[in-house]
């Protein structure tokens, strides 16, 4: 039986497909408030400081839609974690950052805030490195090319 949970073929490359689920969902829902919630869109960037946040609430909204229905689907799984990772920097940034210097706030309330931004960091930077994985377009469309050496 352990043979068969930890030692079965493919098992790294196919199970990146958790890791892809996981950072999909959240920024995909992240990606649609910030069209049907104006305080996790338009009002949050203006709060920041963002010129024109109603145009940069939907911009970057709709690359959290489009690049994370992409890591689902494992299609162009690399390319898509990158303008992610740029968005979640940024996030980390402007509003994680900022909390180092505010009153009643400081280091360890930033690091308790940014633990999630943290994370979604560290997975689409594995998603960069890695790959798709087997279970993914991607590796469909090249068979043979996984990212992910499979056993």
């Amino acid at each position: 039986m352990a043979g068969l949970l930890f030692n079965a073929s493919g098992t790294q490359a196919r199970s990146i497909v958790l890791i892809r689920v996981a950072v999909g969902l959240i920024f995909l829902t992240q990606g649609i408030l910030k069209f049907i919630d104006p305080n996790m869109g338009v009002n949050r960037f203006a709060r920041i400081g963002f010129p024109h946040p109603y145009f940069t609430a939907h911009f970057v909204g709709t690359f959290e839609v489009v690049c994370n229905l992409l890591l689902l689907l494992g299609l162009l799984t690399r390319l898509a974690a990158v303008p992610l990772l740029i968005v979640i920097s940024t996030a980390i940034a402007t509003t994680k950052i900022p909390e180092l210097w505010r009153p009643n706030q400081g280091f360890w309330f930033m690091v308790s805030d940014a633990r999630t931004d943290f994370a979604m960091l560290c997975t689409l930077l594995f998603l960069f490195i890695a790959g798709p994985g087997g279970l993914s377009l991607d590796a469909k469309r090249r068979p043979g090319r996984t990212s992910v050496k499979e056993q």
